[in-house]
């Protein structure tokens, strides 16, 4: 259970600011939001959309926000109920969004760098379009989520890693759906594609899980 009262206040802010970025990002493209919905399910809105991508799009800052807030939502009622000493702060909680933030743009831009360098800009782009929109869908299931679990029930480790379980799998059907799409490229150059999973898709967040245990 969330020890602290005024961590609710810190939640209940983060979760409506999420809220009212999704009611944004439908607003402002409600036609795309629509298809987005369905990217769990059908590929159209990938097919679709990834010829309009650009280096900022707003469509996907808004739930790229999102996805950021409920992240550090998430990973405060963890780290509180797994740790009798964590002790939720503003302060934590604001070095938790910077911190997730710039882990996932400095990893973002750290693959572009690596495609400019290699000439193959616009085959990652549409990969990494697809990891992205995978990616902010999981910012729309964590609203619900994490609502449940500081208002609805109290947070059990059994709950918590249903969601992680839940989380992980849809990042895991992203993976396999945006692998399938490009297989024809990856056998081509397996050694190159297993260095860049072992590089840049498993080795950041296995420094990120060893930095948080020991913080």
């Amino acid at each position: 259970m969330i020890r602290q009262v005024v961590t609710y206040d810190i939640f209940t802010v983060l979760i409506v600011i999420g809220l009212l970025l999704v009611a944004l990002s439908k607003v402002f493209f409600e036609r795309r939001f629509k298809d987005f919905t369905y990217v769990f399910i059908n590929s159209t809105y990938l097919k679709v959309y990834e010829k309009d991508q650009r280096f900022f799009d707003l469509f996907d800052g808004l739930l790229f926000t999102n996805l950021v807030l409920g992240l550090t939502t998430f990973c405060c009622i963890a780290l509180n109920y797994f740790n009798d000493t964590f002790e939720i702060s503003y302060n934590i909680v604001l070095k938790l969004i910077i911190g997730i933030a710039i882990f996932f743009i400095f990893k973002t831009l750290l693959e572009r760098l690596i495609a400019s360098l290699f000439e193959i800009d616009n085959i990652l782009d549409a990969y990494l379009f697809q990891k992205i929109s995978y990616k902010n869908f999981l910012g729309l299931l964590l609203i619900p989520i994490n609502i449940i679990l500081l208002f609805g029930i109290t947070p059990s480790r059994y709950a918590i890693y249903i969601t992680i379980i839940i989380l992980l799998l849809v990042n895991v059907v992203g993976l396999v759906t945006t692998y399938k799409s490009n297989q024809n490229l990856i056998k081509q150059n397996m050694f190159y594609f297993i260095l860049y999973l072992c590089t840049l898709e498993i080795g950041p967040f296995l420094i990120l899980y060893k930095t948080i245990i020991d913080y």
